[in-house]
C-alpha cells in the first residue's frame, strides 16, 4: 500500500500538487488563494499499519436501481398482502376468461379485462371496490403467480402498467383517492385509537401502490420501450405536470396528504407510500439532475450567456476520494503500541521555497539537507494530529537507516474545477484599489481604471476572463428593473413550465408543506429520541398483532430501521429537486423555499443528523434480501434465523443511505451558499466536527459537499482551528472551486467581519414578498387599470339586475327618486 506524507512550508501561492489553470502572478496585484503548500513524499507502506476504510464504489444519480426502487415500496409486514392481491385477481379472472393465463392473452383481450376491472372500482360496495384494486394491484405488480425467474416479474410489471395507464386507470385511481383523503369516518376511527396499524390504511396502501407502480415504471426509460409506449410517457408527463380535471398538478395533493398527517387530522396515511410517490412524481415531471443541467445549459443560451465552463456532474464522477484526516482520540489510542519507537529519528518534513519550484528544480533535490528532530509528544497532540495513522506510522517507521527509496511524483495538469470570478468580486478589489491610489471611488463602474497602475489594469482584465455571471445573477437584475419601472416595462412573460405551474399552486401553503417535511424528517431521523409529542410515522409499517418471539422482533426491527431509512431518502431527495429546479425557474422561488426552511430549523436538523457515526449508518445493514420484492414473489421463503436477518445483504455499502447523505450534505449547501448569516450558524453549532467526521467516508462528491461547507466557514473559525488541520485545508484546496479574490484559507476577508445578519434576511424577505406580490397576487393590479372618466360611458355600461326587478320598478321609481323633493339651492353652497 502506498500513501503521501505531507510536510508543511511556508505559505505560498500555488499548490504543486493540483496547480490552479490560470495562476496570476503576484506583481499584478491579484490577491490569489495562500495555502501551505507541501511536498509529497511516496513511501510504501505495509497494510498492517492502516486502519483506513475502503474507497466506496458509489455512482450517484436520480435514483437507485429499477428493481431497487421498486421494492422499497413495500415493507415485510406486508409481504401477506402480495397472496392477497393474487387470489382477488384470479377469483375475479377465472370467472371472465376461462381456461387461460394472463400472458396467453392477446393485446385486446388484456384491454377488455382491464375495462371490466375498472368497471368494478366504480361499484357503491366497499369491500368489492377494494377487491377490484387489489386485482389492479396484482396486475401493476406483474402478475406474479405466472412467472418463474424475478426478470419475467419486472418485465409483466412494466408491460401491465403502460397498459393500465392507456386504458385510464391512474384518473380512476386518482378520484378514489379523493375519495379516500376526505373519508372523515376512517379519519375519526384513526384517531380513536391508541395505537395504528397497517389494517388503518389498506385502501390507502392499495391505491397509492398502483399509481407508484404506474409512475415509476413509465418513468425509466429503456432502449426497447416501444414508439407508443414514449408517447405514452410523454402524455402521462403532462398530465401529472399540467392539471387537466383538477385544479392543481398531482403533486400539489401529495403535499395536501403530508401537511393533514403533520397536524395530526389523518394518522392513518401511510407517509411512507405518500412521500415515495411525490419523490417520484416531482422527479417525472420537473427532471433528474441530467436533465436539468440540459435545462441550465439552454437557459444561459436564451439568455445570452456564455456557456458554462464544465460539466459538474462529470467532474464529480471522475473525482477521486481523499483518505479521511484521523483525530486526536484515535491517535492517542495507538500511542500505548509505539512507546518502543521514541528513540526513532524522524526524518523532517521539506519545505518548498519557491513559487515555481515544480517547474524550475527537483523538488527533492534538498531532501537530504534537513536536521533530524527527536518526535515528541507535543507534536504528536498538536498539528501532527491531524494526519492519517497510515501516513503517522509512516513517518516513526521511517529511520535514516531504512530510508525507501523516493520516486518523482506525477502530477496532474489542473484543478478539476474552472475559477470563477462574481461582478461583486470585480468591485471590490477595483474599491479596495481606488482607495488606496486615488483615494476615492466610482461605485459600479468597473470599466475606467485611469490613475491605477498598471499590474492593477493586468489583473482586472484576469478577473473579467473569469468572470461567471449566474442566471440567478439576470433574474435579480431583471426583477430590480420591474420594480422600478412597472408601467413602462408592462407585463412579464412567464412561460408556463412544470415548475412554474407547481410553485404557484404550492405558494401560499408553502410554509406548512416545508414544515411538514421537516417534521417527518426528525423523526425519522437515527439521532432522534422517540417523544411523546413526536408524529407516528411507522402506523403502516407495524402489524396487528405485535410480535410474540425474539426472531419476529429482529424482524420488525430491521423493517423500522429500512421503513426510516427509506423516507429520509424520499425526503432529502425532494427537498434537493425542488430547490435546484426553483432555483433555475426563478432565484427569488428559490430563496423564499430556502428562508421557510431556514426558519424551520432545517440547518440544525441536517447536523444533527450528521451528529452520528456516520460510517455506520453508511453500511447499515437494514434489510433482508429474501423478502425483498420481486424476489419473494417467485422463490419459496426459507425459514429466517437470526444469522441471515443479521447478515443483511452482501453490499459494501446502503445505496439509500449514502444517497440520502449527499442530499442532505447538498441540501445544507444550498441554503448557506453566499449567505453569512446562515454560515454563522454552522459556526454556532458547531458544525465542523460534525461535518469533519463525515469525511471519515471514502466517496468523492460525499467529501466535496463536506469540504465546501468546512470551506465557507474556516474564516469564521479563527487561526488555531486552521493550524491543526491542515490536511483537511489541504483537501478543500484540491477539490473545492476556487474564486480567486476568496482569502478563505486566512480570514482576512472582508465579509469575515461581523454583520447585522438579521437585516440581511431582512431585505432578502423583502425582495421575495415583492416578487410574489408582482407576480402571483394579481389583485395589487387594480391600482394600475385605467379609470373611465366619461359620464355616458359609465352610465352606459351593462348592469346586472337581479330578474324580479322589473317588477317593483315603478314602486322603486316613486320612492327612490318622484317622492324625493330637490333641493337645487344646496347646489350654491359647493360653489
Amino acid at each position: 500500500m502506498e500513501t503521501f506524507i505531507l510536510g508543511a512550508g511556508k505559505y505560498v501561492q500555488r499548490d504543486p500538487w493540483h496547480p490552479p489553470n490560470v495562476l496570476p502572478a503576484p506583481h499584478l496585484g491579484l490577491q490569489a488563494p495562500r495555502f501551505p503548500v507541501f511536498v509529497f513524499i511516496k513511501e510504501s507502506l505495509s497494510p498492517q499499519g492502516s486502519v483506513d476504510c475502503p474507497s466506496v464504489e458509489f455512482e450517484y444519480g436520480d435514483a437507485d436501481g429499477y428493481a431497487a426502487e421498486l421494492s422499497e415500496l413495500y415493507s415485510y409486514t406486508e409481504e401477506p398482502e402480495f397472496t392477497i392481491n393474487r387470489k382477488c385477481f384470479e377469483e375475479d379472472f377465472q370467472t371472465q376468461v376461462q381456461g387461460k393465463r394472463w400472458p396467453e392473452l392477446d393485446l385486446a383481450q388484456q384491454k377488455a379485462y382491464v375495462m371490466r376491472l375498472l368497471d368494478g372500482l366504480e361499484v357503491v360496495n366497499r369491500d368489492k371496490r377494494l377487491k377490484a384494486a387489489r386485482a389492479v394491484l396484482y396486475l401493476a405488480q406483474g402478475v406474479f403467480g405466472e412467472c418463474d425467474v424475478e426478470a419475467e416479474v419486472l418485465h409483466w410489471s412494466r408491460h401491465n402498467n403502460f397498459l393500465l395507464f392507456q386504458m385510464g386507470t391512474f384518473s380512476a385511481f386518482l378520484e378514489l383517492l379523493n375519495m379516500e383523503i376526505d373519508n372523515s369516518q376512517a379519519c375519526s376511527s384513526a384517531l380513536r385509537k391508541p395505537a395504528i396499524s397497517l389494517a388503518d390504511s389498506t385502501e390507502l396502501r392499495v391505491l397509492l401502490s398502483v399509481m407508484y407502480l404506474m409512475v415509476e415504471n413509465i418513468r425509466v426509460e429503456a432502449e426497447a420501450d416501444l414508439p407508443e409506449w414514449k408517447s405514452s410517457r410523454e402524455t402521462f408527463r403532462t398530465e401529472l405536470s399540467f392539471p387537466v380535471h383538477s385544479e392543481e398538478p398531482f403533486a400539489l395533493l401529495l403535499f395536501t396528504m403530508v401537511a393533514k398527517f403533520c397536524s395530526g387530522h389523518a394518522p392513518h396515511f401511510p407517509m411512507k407510500k405518500v412521500l415515495l410517490l411525490l419523490w417520484k412524481v416531482l422527479l417525472f415531471t420537473l427532471g433528474g439532475f441530467e436533465a436539468l443541467q440540459a435545462m441550465k445549459t439552454k437557459k444561459r443560451e436564451e439568455l445570452g450567456l456564455p456557456p458554462l465552463p464544465e460539466d459538474s456532474i462529470q467532474v464529480v464522477r471522475r473525482m477521486r476520494a481523499a483518505s479521511p484526516p484521523t483525530y486526536t482520540i484515535e491517535l492517542l489510542d495507538q500511542q500505548s503500541s509505539k512507546r518502543g519507537h521514541r528513540s526513532r529519528r524522524v526524518r523532517p518534513l521539506v519545505k518548498q521555497d519557491s513559487l515555481d519550484i515544480y517547474n524550475e528544480r527537483d523538488p527533492f533535490k534538498n531532501d537530504e539537507a534537513g536536521v533530524d528532530e527527536e518526535e515528541n509528544d507535543d507534536v504528536d497532540s498538536g498539528i501532527e494530529g491531524e494526519l492519517d495513522l497510515m501516513e503517522r506510522d509512516a513517518i516513526i517507521q521511517a529511520g535514516p537507516a531504512q530510508r525507501p527509496p523516493i520516486e518523482r511524483v506525477s502530477f496532474p495538469k489542473g484543478l478539476p474545477w474552472a475559477p470563477k470570478v462574481r461582478q461583486k468580486d470585480i468591485e471590490h478589489f477595483l474599491e479596495a484599489s481606488r482607495n488606496k491610489f486615488i483615494g476615492f471611488t466610482l461605485g459600479q463602474d468597473t470599466d475606467t481604471l485611469v490613475g491605477l497602475p498598471q499590474p492593477i489594469h493586468e489583473s482586472v482584465k484576469t478577473l473579467k476572463q473569469h468572470k461567471y455571471v449566474s442566471i440567478s445573477d439576470v433574474q435579480i437584475k431583471n426583477e430590480e428593473e420591474l420594480e422600478k419601472c412597472p408601467m413602462s416595462l408592462g407585463e412579464e412573460e412567464v412561460q408556463e413550465t412544470p415548475c412554474e405551474m407547481l410553485y404557484r399552486a404550492m405558494l401560499y401553503n408553502l410554509p406548512q408543506y416545508m414544515i411538514a417535511l421537516l417534521k417527518i424528517l426528525l423523526a425519522a431521523a437515527p439521532t432522534s429520541k422517540a417523544k411523546t409529542d413526536s408524529i407516528n410515522i411507522l402506523a403502516d409499517v407495524l402489524p396487528e398483532e405485535m410480535p410474540i418471539t425474539v426472531l419476529q422482533s429482529m424482524k420488525l426491527g430491521v423493517d423500522v430501521n429500512r421503513h426510516k431509512e427509506i423516507i429520509v431518502k424520499s425526503i432529502s431527495a425532494s427537498l434537493l429537486l425542488l430547490l435546484k429546479h426553483f432555483k433555475l425557474n426563478h432565484i427569488y422561488q428559490f430563496e423564499y423555499v430556502s428562508q421557510h426552511l431556514v426558519f424551520a430549523n432545517c440547518i440544525p436538523l441536517i447536523l444533527k443528523f450528521f451528529n452520528q457515526n456516520i460510517m455506520s449508518y453508511i453500511t447499515a445493514k437494514n434489510s433482508i434480501s429474501v423478502l425483498d420484492y420481486p424476489h419473494c414473489t417467485v422463490h419459496e421463503l426459507p425459514e429466517l434465523t437470526a444469522e441471515s436477518l443479521e447478515a443483511g445483504d452482501n453490499n459494501q455499502f446502503c445505496w439509500r443511505n449514502l444517497f440520502s447523505c449527499i442530499n442532505l450534505l447538498r441540501l445544507l449547501n444550498k441554503l448557506t451558499k453566499w449567505k453569512h448569516s446562515r454560515t454563522m450558524m454552522l459556526v454556532v453549532f458547531k458544525s465542523a466536527p460534525i461535518l469533519k467526521r463525515a469525511l471519515k467516508v471514502k466517496q468523492a462528491m460525499m467529501q466535496l459537499y463536506v469540504l465546501k461547507l468546512l470551506k465557507i466557514q474556516t474564516k469564521y473559525l479563527g487561526r488555531q482551528w486552521r493550524k491543526s488541520n491542515m490536511k483537511t485545508m489541504s483537501a478543500i484546496y484540491q477539490k473545492v472551486r476556487h474564486r480567486m479574490n476568496d482569502d478563505w484559507a486566512y480570514g482576512n476577508d472582508i465579509d469575515a467581519r461581523p454583520w447585522d445578519f438579521q437585516a440581511e434576511e431582512c431585505t432578502l424577505r423583502a425582495n421575495i414578498e415583492a416578487f410574489n406580490s408582482r407576480r402571483y397576487d394579481k389583485s395589487q393590479d387594480s391600482e394600475f387599470a385605467p379609470v373611465d372618466n366619461c359620464l355616458q360611458s359609465v352610465l352606459g355600461q351593462p348592469l346586472e339586475l337581479p330578474e324580479d326587478f322589473h317588477y317593483s320598478y315603478e314602486l322603486w321609481l316613486e320612492r327612490e327618486v318622484f317622492s324625493q323633493p330637490i333641493r337645487w339651492e344646496e347646489l350654491l353652497h359647493y360653489q
